[in-house]
């Protein structure tokens, strides 16, 4: 009998194994990238163009890493839209993220320090622990399209933890 109860429990211990192995990556909530605060100035309309695409760029690259499965925002869209800037809101972007079901909250902003000098901040939130979110910031040379591409690949490829 204890051979036997033994093995039932190797058995089970197996599976539970081989279960979380093929386990898939966390579920990610990538929020539209925001404009930081540019004081008087204000956001340029080729400003807000580049926030979009940025944005799905960032998400293209995630997924393709494989450290994220990345969860559609657009269920919460229009309520983010309608709300503070969620740098500044005091949770509300992990709050989306949890009703969406994901595990992770990714949120992204850019600071633009002059049209020579752009900062591209990426602020990751794990839901599932206590961590403090971790930003990864890349710095651009150049408002333009070619920069923009460049920024986020460099973040995911050198910054942004890796799969674990």
């Amino acid at each position: 009998m204890k051979i036997g109860h033994w093995r039932s429990t190797a058995l089970v211990v197996a599976l539970l194994a081989s279960t979380a192995a093929h386990a898939g990556p966390p579920k990610a909530a990538v929020f539209d990238f925001q404009l930081a605060d540019q004081g008087a100035l204000g956001p340029t309309d080729a400003d807000q163009a580049r926030l979009a695409p940025l944005s799905d760029i960032l998400r293209f690259l995630l997924t393709e890493s494989g450290r994220y499965q990345i969860v559609s925002t657009e269920a919460v869209k229009a309520e983010v839209a309608k709300g503070p800037d969620l740098r500044h809101c005091n949770g509300f972007a992990e709050d989306y993220a949890r009703k969406l079901g994901a595990d992770v909250v990714i949120t992204g902003e850019i600071q633009k320090v002059s049209n020579l000098i752009l900062n591209i901040n990426v602020y990751l939130k794990d839901l599932k622990n206590s961590k403090p979110e971790q930003a990864y910031s890349v710095d651009v040379r150049g408002n333009n399209d070619t920069s923009f591409d460049r920024g986020p690949k460099y973040l995911v490829k050198n910054n942004l933890p890796p799969r674990r």
